[in-house]
């Protein structure tokens, strides 16, 4: 299986986490080469989010990362639609997808 390219979009100060990049364009390796004892072979949200925090992620993992999911405050959008219309965690990422972060949180 090929590398899957997709396009990621950090914002609202989600991209203060990650070199302050608001947008990157990666390709990700075929998943079982990634997660070797993985028993699919189709990246999903899961699958993409430990992958961002190990690859992307530069600080403060605790302010995106809420277990194996965001943290709540993060809007995450897949292809300009909410998440929770394409099955959330267990999305099957396409390729040419573009999945945007987008913090709601505000310090004050």
């Amino acid at each position: 299986m090929a590398e899957l390219k997709i396009n990621l979009r950090f914002g609202g100060g989600a991209e203060l986490l990650f070199d302050r990049i608001k947008r990157r364009d990666v390709e990700l390796p075929p998943l079982r080469k990634y997660y070797p004892g993985s028993k699919q072979e189709s990246w999903r949200i899961r699958e993409l989010l430990m992958w961002i925090k190990d690859n992307l992620l530069r600080e403060r993992p605790e302010l995106f990362l809420q277990g194996d999911s965001v943290r709540p405050g993060i809007l995450v959008l897949i292809n300009d639609a909410d998440w929770e219309l394409h099955d959330e965690l267990d999305y099957e990422i396409q390729a040419g997808d573009t999945i945007t972060f987008i913090s709601t949180l505000h310090g004050g």
